[in-house]
């Protein structure tokens, strides 16, 4: 039934300036569409599509998930110099090295946007 059609990510945001702000300015994502309550971020070949809510952050699992391939130390390098924290969830990994999971040639890194949303980075070396 849906095999054949594309998806995209959608968060809320409480504060749709400062999920912007954040998206476009600490991400560096690029602004697809702007509907005022509603826009969509440029991710590759996929979109993100960020909406206001009430419910905003409530959700306590992983929101995005972006594949980086062998990126995952640079971008969080760059996360981190940028002022974003990132979370650790050591168990299950052989170590966590600067907010970096390693597992093997597997590496994985998760922070929250202003929400609190929970957003990921993997991919291996």
């Amino acid at each position: 039934m849906l095999k054949d059609w594309s998806s995209a990510a959608i968060v809320p945001c409480s504060d749709v300036y400062a999920a912007k702000r954040f998206y476009t300015g600490t991400l560096g994502l690029p602004l697809a569409a702007d509907h005022g309550d509603v826009f969509t971020l440029a991710t590759g070949a996929s979109r993100l599509n960020v909406y206001k809510s009430a419910y905003a952050g409530t959700n306590k699992a992983n929101a995005v998930v972006w594949d980086a391939g062998g990126e995952v130390e640079a971008i969080a390098a760059e996360l981190r110099a940028k002022g974003v924290t990132l979370d650790e969830y050591p168990e299950g990994f052989d170590a966590v090295r600067d907010g970096v999971h390693v597992k093997g040639d597997f590496r994985a890194i998760w922070f929250q946007d202003p929400d609190g949303n929970i957003l990921h980075v993997n991919g291996g070396v």
